[in-house]
């Protein structure tokens, strides 16, 4: 097959226009309208005034009287005179001015009469006159109805056309609306998708067969019909399937599930009708359906009937999964981040045969993320992204790449040549926890209660065995908080433990503690902690069964009726249950509350220092802290050294190093296990 016949067989055909006429074409056909009369109007205003004459013994009269300035002798067809016409001196007025045209002095005049070969002679020898042949019959006519003629072509270009073409458009609902990216255009390859290698490895085997597919019938095997992509939002799902298609060198058809749902009934069906037909026609070729739950939700949940729009396109999709075969050479690929609510019939061998998740990248994944973006953006020699890799725990492709993006709008904003390790670390802070507000007007005393609630959080954050490593305290206002306590794990987090969580909230608990125990106040500050606290202790109470008095039984279910998260919730647990768990969460968190405030009682000097150097320098790296909460004072760089120490705590106080306690077991809790992520 030549690339001539491979061009013209990826093309996609023409789609019928929708029938609807511009609103430009409107105005402009009411202003064409419009103007016909009034231009036929004003012509026949411009045209001056015709005197007749009667006899030709006037016409010689006022020749001789040297008035008329030019003249026409028009002949018919036959070479008989038709008419004399001209134009001529008006004789003057009384008052100074002229009959006829006004401000020119000329007036035509024209006269219809019988000359013979001498008058005619005649008029030529004054040198004023010159022959004309007269239009044809069918010329006047041709001219009288050119206007007419005109409005005609316009009625049939914007109404009986757009009346013909709006009948193609009503059938053009049921066409596809999937975008064809042909082998030409798709440039996308494995080496641009990074951090999912046992995905890629697992549709190696999808290249292989859209390349060679005898290879796979000579043996008797068949390639799976679908693949079901899982994954969080931003994890490459896409991008893979674009990476297959150019890997195979094979045509891709891109659509979304809402793509098919019409206000009409069975458009939607009737366009995956469409659709499949055209990926016959351009084999082999793959299918990629991005969000399939907006179409492919379990058939019969919710208020009302089956018999609705979304069903029945959900119906023709499984007829044509289950209708084609797979040396068709035909291959769909769908992407959700909700396999739970999808129709079972879809998940069945034979349709999507195989479920690929595609998880949040690991520290190694990250790093080769961050390569392949790197290729586009100018990195400082020093900038390490292992370290940038190792900080962003969680993140998905698309938040790294988000972060690369803010690097280098940084630096740009700071007139920078290259991206350095301060513009990735400020880049990461501000996609995980929000852009710093330094414009922020805070008095002092609201300054003051802050550095108290952070220093309560970073200090037990310290001196608690089981968290996780403090990576920054500040009391600069970012995204929603007024100040932030940030921890980041030294590795992925998979699952955690009894214990850890435990610490968590009396982590949690410590900035109200603080703030009470140093002001003999509290503020609205702890509302988002004691949100967090109580989420955190019911999930462990009722999900994870880390309560020995609750016990190992899930209270409380997952599933949810489709038409609202909050409109109906399933309850299947006792109101005796609802209270003895309700019971336990209070008494976890007053326990943790407990051991929060004992730890920040103690050291209370401690705390006071933390939050003065936050007041001075409103922002500490976690390692400062824990020589603070060590040893009672903080050693800066000389350049960052100020020459007074913040009022109140002088920074090189010294005092006795602090180690780790090791809290008892707390009573009613069964023993630390991992709990599952």
């Amino acid at each position: 097959m030549t690339g001539q016949d491979n061009n013209d067989k990826n093309k996609q055909p023409k789609k019928e226009g929708d029938g609807k006429v511009p609103a430009r074409g409107w105005i402009l056909l009411i202003a064409i309208v419009a103007f016909i009369p009034i231009l036929m109007l004003l012509q026949k205003q411009a045209e001056p005034e015709r005197k007749e004459l009667e006899t030709l013994t006037q016409l010689w009269k006022m020749i001789e009287n040297d008035r008329v300035v030019k003249g026409t002798v028009v002949f018919n067809p036959n070479n008989e005179v038709q008419e004399i016409r001209g134009k001529y001196r008006a004789k003057e007025s009384s008052d100074g001015g002229s009959e006829g045209a006004e401000g020119s002095g000329l007036q035509e005049f024209y006269l219809k009469a019988h000359l013979t070969p001498d008058d005619i002679n005649r008029l030529h020898k004054t040198g004023k006159f010159t022959d004309e042949e007269a239009n044809t019959m069918w010329m006047n006519i041709f001219m009288t109805l050119l206007p007419f003629m005109i409005l005609a072509v316009l009625i049939y270009f914007f109404f009986v056309r757009q009346i013909k073409m709006a009948g193609k458009g009503a059938l053009s609902f049921g066409k596809s609306r999937a975008k064809m990216l042909s082998k030409d255009k798709n440039k996308v390859t494995f080496k641009d998708v990074a951090g999912v290698d046992e995905a890629k490895e697992e549709v190696e085997e999808l290249v292989d067969y859209l390349k060679d597919p005898k290879k796979f019938q000579k043996l008797g095997g068949k390639i799976p019909k679908g693949i079901l992509m899982v994954g969080a939002p931003g994890t490459g799902k896409t991008l893979l399937a674009k990476a297959i298609a150019g890997e195979a060198d094979a045509s891709f058809f891109s659509i979304s599930g809402s793509d098919f749902v019409e206000m009409f009934v069975g458009v939607g069906a009737s366009r995956v009708r469409d659709m499949f037909e055209q990926a016959r026609r351009n084999t082999p070729c793959l299918i990629f359906i991005d969000e399939i739950d907006a179409v492919g939700r379990s058939r019969g949940v919710g208020v009302g009937g089956g018999n609705d729009e979304r069903e029945q396109t959900l119906n023709a999709l499984l007829v044509e999964m289950d209708g084609f075969d797979t040396q068709d050479g035909i291959i769909i690929i769908a992407a959700t981040n909700r396999p739970d609510v999808l129709d079972p019939a879809l998940l069945r061998p034979g349709r999507f045969d195989r479920q690929l998740q595609v998880n949040l990248p690991d520290i190694k994944g990250r790093e080769d993320i961050l390569r392949v973006h790197a290729k586009s953006v100018k990195l400082e020699s020093s900038a390490d992204l292992k370290v940038t890799a190792r900080g962003t725990p969680g993140f998905s492709g698309a938040d790294l790449a988000n972060v690369l993006n803010e690097a280098a709008l940084l630096a740009a904003r700071a007139n920078k040549k290259a991206i350095g390790m301060k513009e990735l670390e400020e880049a990461r802070d501000k996609v995980r926890w929000g852009r710093e507000r330094r414009s922020l007007a805070m008095t002092d005393e609201d300054k003051k209660f802050t550095a108290w609630h952070e220093a309560g959080h970073a200090l037990v954050n310290i001196l608690l065995p089981h968290t996780q490593p403090l990576h920054k305290v500040t009391i600069i206002p970012r995204g929603q908080s007024m100040g932030s306590t940030m921890s980041l794990p030294k590795t992925d987090v998979f699952s955690r433990r009894r214990k850890e969580m435990l610490d968590m909230v009396a982590v949690t608990m410590a900035g109200r503690i603080a703030e009470e125990i140093v002001s003999g106040d509290i503020s609205t500050g702890a509302g988002g902690d004691i949100q967090q606290a109580t989420q955190l202790v019911r999930a462990m109470v009722c999900q994870w069964g880390m309560s020995d008095r609750i016990g190992m039984v899930q209270y409380g279910s997952d599933e949810e009726v489709y038409l609202g998260r909050d409109m109906v919730r399933k309850k299947d647990y006792s109101e005796n249950a609802a209270k003895e768990i309700d019971a336990e969460v209070k008494r976890i968190i007053d326990e943790q509350y407990s051991v929060a405030e004992r730890l920040i009682t103690e050291n209370r000097e401690r705390l006071e220092i933390l939050a003065g150097h936050l007041l001075e320098y409103e922002t500490l790296e976690g390692s400062q802290v824990e020589e603070i909460v060590k040893t009672g004072k903080l050693t800066l760089p000389e350049q960052e050294k100020r020459e007074d120490p913040p009022s109140g705590q002088p920074a090189g106080t010294n005092l006795p190093e602090v180690p780790k306690p090791n809290p008892p077991e707390l009573p009613g809790l069964g023993s630390p296990s991992p709990a599952p992520a």
